[in-house]
């Protein structure tokens, strides 16, 4: 009974994982996200209601198509295995409140952001004006106190500030704008955990940052665009469900 709940909250993250990346795949096709069946990326063909099981599908077919024997992409199910592990931690962290659904949903609205900044490297402004306004309410109703949740908005300002600074001093090429209001929803939804997780972010950042600058081929001079969603994202949940703060240590050894 103790695994029951975690194991119904993990297949909730799995199948809106599938959702969100059929919402990915189709915004600002023009093709309706609520209707119409799911195809084969390879040759077209509708899949079956078989071949959608989160996971399950993927690997009972060996992560090739059962209609044309194409080799799958990984992503589909390692992003529903990573939601549904999030919605986990998320669960044993808050418990059955309320305020779990409100960080469930945040967490989804951040993977569709992450899986459309890899797919076209910019975010979409509404999705991320939704999901803002979701992490904000979800920041408001966790917080112990009113004085809690105004340290952590102080906090959030200034580094959506700092980004939006790095941006225009930049003229765009260090940063998008787009990442300043997202790292502002991400650290109202981490609340005291906003601070080490930006850190974490740009620690993150500058080691895949290192290692593709390393694969990259020798007198090579062109340019790599990283979109820097998936980071931001990583290094706050990473403070959050972590709670590790690397600032203790720095105190420590003062």
């Amino acid at each position: 009974m103790f695994l029951l709940a975690p194991a119904a909250v993990f297949l909730l993250g799995a199948i809106t994982a599938s959702f969100v990346g059929v919402l990915v795949a189709r915004l600002h096709t023009g093709e309706g996200f609520l209707s119409g069946r799911s195809r084969c990326d390879a040759c077209n063909e509708p899949l079956s209601a078989s071949s959608l099981i989160p996971v399950v599908s993927y690997c009972i077919a060996g992560g090739c198509a059962r209609c044309c024997g194409a080799r799958l992409s990984p992503y589909a199910p390692l992003t529903e295995l990573l939601l549904g592990g999030l919605f986990v931690l998320s669960y044993l962290a808050i418990g059955p409140v309320g305020a779990l659904p409100l960080m469930l949903l945040s967490l989804s609205l951040l993977l569709a952001l992450v899986l459309y900044d890899l797919r076209h490297q910019i975010l979409p402004p509404l999705l991320l004006a939704v999901f803002v306004l979701v992490s904000a309410m979800t920041g408001y109703v966790l917080a112990p106190s009113l004085s809690s949740f105004s340290s952590t908005l102080l906090s959030a300002l200034l580094i959506g500030l700092s980004l939006a600074l790095v941006h225009l001093l930049s003229r765009g090429r260090a940063m998008g704008l787009s990442d300043a209001p997202l790292a502002f929803g991400l650290a109202l939804l981490v609340g005291p955990a906003a601070l080490p997780g930006f850190l974490f972010s740009f620690w993150i950042g500058a080691v895949i940052g290192i290692a593709v600058l390393v694969r990259r081929p020798r007198g090579s001079r062109i340019g790599v665009e990283v979109p820097f969603a998936p980071y931001l994202a990583a290094g706050f949940l990473l403070a959050y469900f972590t709670q590790w703060n690397p600032f203790i240590f720095v105190a420590a050894l003062q």
